[in-house]
């Protein structure tokens, strides 16, 4: 209903009238108008970019998956602090990770997860969204980094988005 009254991302309107209100200088008539036209035409102006929308069926495990994600940069926070005092050298590797996921907003959401977990980066996607390049600071068992973002994330988002 929302995409027929021009709002093709109600999301991202909500999110872009917020932040303009935020970066405006107290909030006046003009920086809410503003806000509303920004609201409007962005999204209707970037339409043509953005991908079909996912089916999210089970909304609710994203509080969850984020407080996954939150409490996992904590631990690897510590982990790599610890790491970088110690007198034990990092064994930096490459990892390549099989994706099962199929959607390219979860495919992103995989890789930015990664790459926001100290220790860790996304460095590429193959070009048919197989495989993952995976930078990983400390690497003991390839096999063992591999199986828990399986767990840990890549199966929560597959039953967020299918």
């Amino acid at each position: 209903m929302l995409a027929r009254i021009g709002l093709p991302q109600p999301f991202l309107s909500l999110v872009l009238f917020i932040v303009w209100q935020l970066l405006s200088d107290g909030i006046s008539g003009g920086s809410i108008v503003m806000g509303l036209i920004l609201a409007w035409v962005l999204p209707q102006v970037t339409r043509g970019f953005w991908p079909e929308r996912p089916a999210i069926v089970k909304g609710w495990l994203v509080p969850l998956y984020i407080l996954r994600v939150l409490l996992d940069i904590v631990v690897a926070s510590l982990s790599v602090a610890r790491l970088v005092l110690s007198t034990r050298k990092p064994r930096p590797a490459f990892i390549s990770y099989p994706i099962s996921l199929e959607h390219p907003l979860a495919i992103t959401m995989l890789a930015s997860t990664i790459s926001l977990t100290p220790g860790t980066v996304s460095t590429d996607v193959s070009d048919d969204q197989r495989i993952l390049l995976i930078h990983a600071l400390d690497v003991d068992d390839e096999q063992d980094i591999i199986d828990t973002i399986r767990r840990r994330y890549e199966k929560p988002l597959q039953e967020i988005f299918q």
